[in-house]
């Protein structure tokens, strides 16, 4: 089944994914419920895609009105996957990408109302993810993550809460807001 954008300007479009299981895409239910909540607060919102995969999250932001997106992935066929992506869609000129360890976003110079984090869940690096986003984050901005339901994380990272966790099958979406 192709990856496809849910809703907004590039509705039903197609997007180019790695073949088999390596980047474990945000899928449709979930990714839908994810957009459903954040819909009060995408239009205009500056968006940072880490683990970008192939940058369904990160295109469908833009797709919902977002007015630029950041994708942060280190595999080099990724990046080209998500630059492929944006160009089929004519995105190009609302988004970046920047082929970096998406596991130390410190680099980044540039502020994010909300940033997703997917990370393999192998890594186990989350909460040292979160903490090193509050340089990054706007004040009251989102952290999503998606995380295996059986990784537990911190109630409070740096300046960052949990505000909300939605669970689907064996993963979960864990919503921190900033302080």
């Amino acid at each position: 089944m192709p990856l496809k954008v849910i809703a907004g300007k590039y509705k039903g479009r197609n997007l180019k994914t790695l073949p088999g299981y390596q980047t474990r895409p945000l899928l449709a239910r979930p990714k839908k419920s994810l957009f459903d909540i954040l819909t009060p607060r995408i239009i205009n919102s500056v968006f940072l895609d880490l683990f970008a995969g192939s940058g369904s999250v990160g295109i469908e932001a833009l797709s919902r009105g977002a007015k630029k997106a950041v994708f942060v992935e280190s595999d080099r066929k990724c990046v080209r996957i998500i630059e492929e992506n944006l160009r089929s869609l004519s995105a190009e000129n609302s988004a970046e990408v920047i082929q970096s360890n998406a596991s130390d976003p410190v680099f980044l110079n540039q502020k994010f109302d909300i940033i997703f984090v997917g990370p393999p869940y192998k890594m186990k690096i989350l909460p040292d993810i979160i903490e090193k986003l509050g340089g990054v984050a706007v004040k009251g901005g989102l952290v999503i993550t998606q995380n295996h339901y059986k990784d537990i994380l911190p109630e409070k990272i740096g300046i960052f809460s949990i505000s909300r966790k939605e669970k689907y099958g064996d993963m979960v979406l864990t919503f921190y807001v900033s302080g």
